[in-house]
């Protein structure tokens, strides 16, 4: 599997994430009305479509925004595995 492949993959998982803490701070939002549910939110929404445009380049686009060299490769993976880890932990401490 190359490096495009696991990166495309681990958007797909922080987009999936994403939706599912958007969907706990909208709620949250229309509960309480406070300023910090919204920032979490815009927060979320910021951050999904960030995702959603990274996957259009991965799936729709021959053009990368990277080259297609193995060392950049394998840091857009790094990139790409700490902000799911991020948005992992921001997932389980949402769900709570």
């Amino acid at each position: 599997m190359n490096t495009l492949a696991i990166a495309a993959g681990l958007s797909v998982l922080t987009v999936a994430a994403l939706l599912v803490v958007s969907v706990i701070w909208l709620q949250s939002y229309r509960a309480v009305k406070t300023p910090l549910a919204l920032g979490l939110l815009a927060f979320c929404l910021v951050l999904l479509v960030e995702n959603l445009i990274s996957l259009y380049f991965y799936f729709f686009t021959m053009e990368m925004l990277f080259v297609d060299d193995p060392t950049i490769g394998v840091l857009v993976v790094a990139m790409r595995a700490l902000q799911f880890i991020a948005v992992a932990a921001f997932t389980y401490v949402s769900l709570d």
